[in-house]
């Protein structure tokens, strides 16, 4: 797979060219087993290796670890056409849960880190996840109650995490850990040279909350590894996502060797606030992926069935749900391009860590996966990005209802597309930001 390098300048050849590649690998690699891999709660691990092969993995990552650099305009077909043609969230959560484990390693971690993490996920070897949300919060970051204590050269980290993505399989795990003050808040960086310009409220609305919440400067981000002794793991059933191993985890006096801490001590907060854009926009283009497969399951149906002696089709208030389903879509599409061209134009932004020089990272777009998010991001354009993913995973949710809704019985039924995305509608309006959360930041954005 190839992908110019030069971020703000992608052709049309390339995004066709990988749209179909992609599309083919979705067809032949993932639709034909999702039924069989829902009902055995998990997808071969040899998948991961398929999709590096492709080069599916490492997409939007520096060549010096096995990546292939591109722009968020060249990524949107990706998540599209996986989401359109594979039609499993599942799959599709954690076959890419290293997009969300690996940013803060790449931006965060020492070169022997980086040199020894990133490589072997890209290349589909093992798996990468992230820890943040534990059993007594989600959005509420700043009030994270697993802990990490200085013990000598190593971590002693405490606590538990829940819902988490590749959980059970991951072999690095991106844990946001308490290390610090449990009552001092976070305070937004004040020198946009060495800190990004994101406004000081801008900063602390990023995870939902005006005021950044007690003890937000006293959280860090720790890597930890898979194997460790005292990490426990346990299974969680879900609505939907069942081919996706989602887990609960556990820390009981877990050692981790310093060289693991990513940034600095307390500089936790401002870097899980640089995964959530990216995250988001991911989100949105796979819910218009998603959309895409209930309208092509939907159409097909209505093609083929009949009913009063013509097909389903032919009947006006169909074909005007039809009509409904594409208005969305075409919507979500020209919004998904128009947001990846303003973050390939600069305003995604482009911060460097705190007290660390730049990367030299080959981008894809204005900001490398290691760069994005709201540090540094044009304002309106992080508004931008909130009330996408909002509007495209309702279009999600409406194309759904309505393609079972053609679908009837049909569209009640296991073995189904429609009906395996209506139960996963639900988790890409919560994850990565549930909808009340996007309209709040939203509006801070946009001084409203």
């Amino acid at each position: 797979m190839n992908a110019t390098s030069n971020a703000t300048s992608v052709s049309e050849e390339d995004r066709t060219a990988l749209t179909d590649t992609v599309t083919r690998f979705a067809r032949t690699e993932i639709a034909p087993h999702v039924d069989a891999w829902d009902a055995a709660g998990e997808f071969p691990r040899s998948l991961y290796r398929r999709a590096a092969d492709l080069g599916v993995l490492g997409l939007g990552y520096p060549e010096q670890y096995g990546g292939t650099p591109a722009s968020y305009q060249l990524r949107l077909p990706l998540w599209r056409a996986l989401s359109r043609h594979g039609a499993s969230g599942g799959v599709l959560a954690s076959l890419l849960s290293h997009n969300i484990g690996l940013p803060p390693v790449l931006a965060h971690g020492s070169d022997a880190v980086r040199a020894e993490v990133i490589p072997p996920v890209l290349a589909g070897e093992q798996i990468a996840a992230l820890a943040i949300t534990e059993p007594d919060g989600g959005s509420d970051v700043a009030q994270l109650r697993t802990t990490a204590r200085r013990e000598g050269d190593d971590y002693i980290v405490n606590g538990e995490k829940a819902f988490i993505t590749s959980g059970m399989r991951a072999d690095w795990i991106t844990v946001a850990v308490r290390t610090g003050d449990a009552g001092r808040d976070y305070e937004p960086p004040r020198s946009p040279a060495s800190h990004g310009s994101l406004p000081p409220e801008g900063a602390l609305a990023a995870l939902g909350r005006p005021g950044g919440g007690k003890g937000s400067a006293g959280i860090s981000m720790l890597l930890i590894p898979g194997h460790s002794a005292g990490l426990s793991r346990s299974k969680l059933d879900k609505m939907g996502w069942l081919c996706s191993d989602t887990a609960h985890l556990r820390f009981d006096n877990v050692r981790v060797p310093a060289r693991y801490l990513l940034g600095d001590e307390g500089a936790g907060f401002r870097i899980i606030m640089s995964n959530f854009n990216s995250e988001r926009f991911g989100l949105a283009a796979s819910a218009l992926g998603f959309a895409e497969a209930c309208y092509d399951e939907a159409l097909a149906w209505a093609r083929q069935r009949k009913t009063f002696g013509a097909a389903l089709v032919e009947h006006q208030v169909i074909r005007h749900k039809l009509v409904d389903m594409q208005m969305r879509i075409q919507s979500t599409a020209a919004w998904c391009e128009s947001v990846a061209a303003q973050a390939d134009a600069g305003r995604a932004g482009n911060a460097a860590a705190p007290g660390r020089p730049q990367p030299q990272q080959p981008p894809w777009g204005a900001a490398t996966h290691a760069q994005q998010g709201s540090v540094g991001a044009d304002s309106a354009w992080v508004a931008q990005v909130c009330l996408l993913k909002n509007h495209a995973t309702q279009t999600m949710q409406f194309c759904a209802d309505q393609a079972v809704q053609i679908l009837g019985g049909m569209g009640f039924m296991r073995g189904t597309v429609s009906e395996r995305i209506y139960r996963e509608v639900k988790v890409m309006m919560i994850g990565g930001g549930a909808e009340e959360i996007m309209k709040d930041l939203a509006a801070k954005q946009l001084g409203i």
